[in-house]
């Protein structure tokens, strides 16, 4: 109880969204003139492969329908209530697009629940770092309405778990939880493996002497997971993992579009682009470490170090975003989960924070497929943000209270 007290204010955003969002998916079709629901299709290929998970089924695991690309533990976190809608005897097909699925009803809330370890992590990092109850509950809110497009408009819980877990991560690390970081690092990479971009600048920041045990525990779920699957189907979980197809017809293909490899179906592969985004977020890990050197021999961190690398783990996160043939909305959704808590250091960076990231993330909707009028705005506004975002020390006293947050430019700025 003491602990659902602390976390007040995400628990009640957190309910908040999945009340507002599973109502809107069945009343707002009909406004515009549509019989089904507006249902996120993503959501039902990894419940499938949730499905075979459940009933041992794992050389179908990367097999169509499923279309899963991510780590096992993209599918492995939907087992519950997979087995919760068998037991109703619902069916998993996929809905066409005048259905009304009874079974969304019970993976929606699901789904939306789970992800909510991002809106509560952030609160945790908040907490830490001694931010006012007010500004807690700003970003709890900012939190959830966020949330929103990763989770109900999507259907990719996987992608809100492992940013999650990734934060948790990070403080378990400022509090010199090595250990139990690395683990918490492990499962995030095995949900959704986007976070290894963040694995440069911990590694950076972090003592020297520890990181090859943290490099060593934090690749262990994933690799335990993905040895099962491939021992399994070897060729179907090689070409899913490695390819990570995407389609520019369907979604938004941007200027590296001409670079990538053609695929099957007017696919394209997705994997080799994030190789680029991963050595940018070495180049980052650099400039991360010599702004927080001084944070490697110490037991602990002070707060102007947890927030100055969270801001450059936001960089690193971006570069999804930058270097994608094809984008998709929710790919900028983990820059603004970071970025509002690296705001939290003064309402006025805080609230532009939060207005910044609302708009671009409802902005990010339309359905644009030029690169000139989606993808370069959209990486524009995540530069902003980015900008916005930045820990810098207030410039007066806090009327509200709090104490003042000290920080400073990283020197490779």
């Amino acid at each position: 109880m003491q602990r659902l007290v602390r976390r007040a204010f995400p628990a009640i955003s957190v309910a908040g969204m999945i009340v507002i969002g599973i109502t809107l998916t069945m009343v707002w079709p009909p406004v515009v003139g549509k019989i089904g629901w507006a249902l996120p299709h993503d959501l039902w290929g990894t419940l499938v492969a949730a499905s075979r998970v459940l009933h041992g089924q794992l050389s179908g695991l990367y097999t169509q329908p499923t279309g899963l690309i991510t780590l096992p533990g993209g599918a492995l976190i939907l087992v519950p209530i997979v087995a919760v809608i068998d037991a109703a005897g619902l069916s998993l097909h996929v809905p066409g697009p005048d259905a009304r699925p009874v079974v969304w009803l019970l993976a929606g809330p699901y789904m939306a629940a789970i992800s909510g370890i991002a809106v509560f992590a952030a609160d945790a990092i908040a907490e830490h770092l001694a931010v006012p109850r007010f500004k807690r509950a700003v970003l709890a809110v900012a939190g959830a309405v966020l949330l929103w497009n990763v989770t109900i408009r999507w259907g990719h819980p996987e992608d809100a778990v492992a940013v999650g877990l990734l934060m948790y991560s990070m403080l378990d690390l400022a509090r010199g939880r090595t250990g139990r970081s690395a683990w918490l690092f492990g499962f995030a990479v095995a949900t959704q493996p986007l976070v290894l971009l963040a694995l440069p600048v911990a590694l950076a920041v972090m003592n020297p002497r520890r990181a090859a045990g943290y490099v060593a525990a934090a690749a262990t779920p994933g690799v335990v997971l993905l040895g099962i699957a491939a021992i399994a189907n070897w060729h179907a979980t090689y070409a899913a993992v490695t390819r990570q197809p995407n389609w520019p017809t369907i979604n938004h293909p941007t200027l590296w579009l001409p670079l990538a490899t053609p695929m099957h179906g007017g696919a394209v592969a997705a994997g080799p682009s994030r190789v680029v985004a991963i050595v940018v977020a070495c180049g980052c890990a650099v400039a991360a470490g010599i702004a927080c050197r001084s944070a490697r021999d110490a037991p602990t961190w002070d707060s102007d170090t947890l927030l100055r690398m969270l801001w450059w783990i936001a960089i690193t996160l971006a570069l999804r975003s930058v270097f994608e043939p094809v984008m998709v909305a929710y790919y900028a959704w983990p820059v603004f989960a970071v970025a509002v808590i690296t705001a939290t250091t003064t309402w006025p960076r805080l609230l532009a924070t939060s207005v910044a990231t609302g708009t671009l993330t409802f902005a990010s909707q339309v359905p644009w497929r030029s690169p000139w009028t989606w993808w370069v705005p959209m990486v524009a506004g995540l530069a902003i943000t980015l900008m916005l975002a930045f820990p810098r020390p207030p410039t007066a006293i806090d009327t509200s209270g709090s104490r003042s947050y000290r920080s400073e430019a990283p020197a490779a700025l």
